[in-house]
């Protein structure tokens, strides 16, 4: 959809033939863009993967408009983990977007100030998405997280699930609250039929009557990404199916939120979270 309105997009993922695949899809499908589509190397799950692609972006492009945390992991095998040794969904779903974010930040504020100079000036272009899921408001304990299942994950790969897709919520509304000129929202983009169930084939045997067509999901990241509802004043809000801003659990609502602000301050313990655990690699 990006690349046939001639957007400049970048698919960034681990298998480089599956991806060579989809843009030539893609190009074939539609002929007539001038837009351009670029692989580039990411492997959430490597935390030194995150960092050299976000320096490979970093010396190929000066802009960056929006940025699509959309890549992820959901119940593969128990004790599962990544490169450096986190459990596998909270560091797919989590750092390594966390990380690739905070990589590519600078380029983000500065693409930012820069459309705020323009005439008219715009100054809700320039996003982060980070997608997030229907689990979260369903099956998150209270309060959203329990920070001590990050140092020792539940032996439950779907609790897992559910507290990386939690982590996402809270990255997307600290990262509004730390820097207001981005725009940083997260979103349930709708129950898809894709391959995020290919460890669970039984889950997707259940669920089938329920899933939607891809298509769909895809309005979602588009809603988020480009609708003039999103304003600077509705910065860190949260996007439902297949295009909308909806609410969330008020036990969510207070989590994100700082103690001074009547909340809990359980998004900004993740966030520091966060920090720590990928600090070798700023």
């Amino acid at each position: 959809m990006l690349y046939q309105k001639n957007g400049r997009v970048y698919i960034a993922a681990r298998s480089e033939p599956k991806v060579r695949q989809a843009i030539q899809e893609i190009r074939d499908a539609t002929p007539a863009s001038s837009g351009t589509l670029e692989y580039l190397p990411l492997d959430l799950a490597d935390l030194s993967s995150v960092k050299a692609a976000a320096e490979d972006f970093k010396a190929k492009e000066s802009r960056l408009h929006v940025l699509w945390n959309n890549a992820g992991v959901s119940q593969p095998p128990l004790g599962s983990l990544s490169k450096q040794g986190i459990e596998l969904q909270l560091a797919t779903n989590c750092l390594g977007p966390y990380l690739f974010t905070q990589l590519l930040l600078p380029l983000l504020k500065s693409t930012a100030a820069a459309e705020a100079t323009k005439d008219p000036p715009s100054s809700s272009s320039v996003r982060v998405i980070w997608t997030s899921s229907q689990m979260t408001e369903l099956s998150a304990p209270k309060g959203g997280l329990v920070l001590s299942e990050l140092r020792t994950p539940p032996k439950n790969t779907t609790r897992n699930y559910v507290n990386s897709k939690t982590g996402n919520l809270f990255l997307a509304t600290e990262l509004a609250r730390k820097e207001p000129a981005v725009i940083s929202i997260a979103l349930n983009p709708g129950a898809a039929s894709t391959n995020l169930f290919r460890h669970t084939p039984m889950t997707k045997y259940l669920a089938w009557p329920l899933l939607h067509a891809a298509k769909l999901a895809a309005l979602t990241q588009l809603y988020a990404g480009f609708s003039g509802d999103i304003t600077v004043e509705k910065n860190g809000c949260y996007v439902v199916p297949w295009g909308r801003i909806g609410g969330l659990r008020k036990d969510l609502v207070d989590a994100t939120k700082a103690a001074e602000d009547g909340g809990t301050g359980r998004a900004a313990e993740f966030w520091d979270w966060c920090v720590d655990a990928t600090r070798e690699f700023q």
